[in-house]
């Protein structure tokens, strides 16, 4: 939700630093990557016991994620390849937390358990509304995803607090878990929309006039 209100106030921010990077030959795959290692870095970092540590590498690692879209498109360097790096990524950086946090800390293993199976309902939903809006067009116009619930910003302030407060992880993973399948669930509503027996029914009214 964050993720989508928010981006139009910060995204001159994020192309202004942005340029710099894309002068001095910095490729957004390579940004990709960093944010990839620093996020991996946050987990293993948490789990031996360095909060503060592990607090600015999850940030630092999710400006960067940000910021590699923005190199992509002012170095026109967008590529599928590079897409697809940012999604798979953006969930092992994610699994690999709720992993520490499991080992961790043994009681929150049930909410681990419950945020994994959200995240994974949630994103299979939205690689399988996006497939389909690859093959499917509405006037022209690909299919849209209304804002979620839960975005990334939501998932690096709940890891936030699980970072500061430890003893939160159980509420916050079970709150969060709630959220990401409410998404799911918007999602769903928003491809039967498009997708279901009345949206067909309407395209074949439109498409025999």
């Amino acid at each position: 939700m964050l993720d989508s209100r928010a981006r139009k106030y910060v995204q001159p921010l994020f192309s202004l630093v942005s340029e710099p990077m894309v002068k001095s030959g910095i490729r957004a795959n390579t940004v990709t990557l960093v944010a990839f290692v620093l996020g991996l870095s946050c987990s293993a970092v948490f789990f031996l016991g360095g909060r503060w540590s592990a607090l600015c590498l999850l940030w630092l690692s999710g400006i960067l994620d940000v910021l590699d879209g923005s190199v992509a498109r002012l170095g026109g360097t967008s590529s599928p390849f590079g897409a697809l790096m940012d999604l798979v990524f953006d969930r092992v950086v994610e699994i690999s937390f709720i992993v520490a946090v499991s080992l961790l800390l043994p009681q929150a293993r049930l909410a681990s358990v419950l945020l994994l199976s959200s995240i994974i309902f949630s994103f299979s939903v939205f690689l399988a509304v996006g497939a389909l809006a690859g093959k499917e067009r509405r006037g022209g116009k690909a299919f849209y995803y209304q804002a979620g619930l839960a975005e990334r910003t939501e998932t690096f302030l709940v890891f936030s607090v699980v970072i500061l407060w430890p003893s939160s992880a159980v509420a916050a993973f079970g709150v969060f878990a709630a959220m990401i399948v409410f998404t799911g669930a918007q999602r769903m509503r928003e491809a039967w929309r498009f997708f279901g027996p009345t949206s067909s029914e309407s395209i074949s009214k439109e498409e025999s006039q």
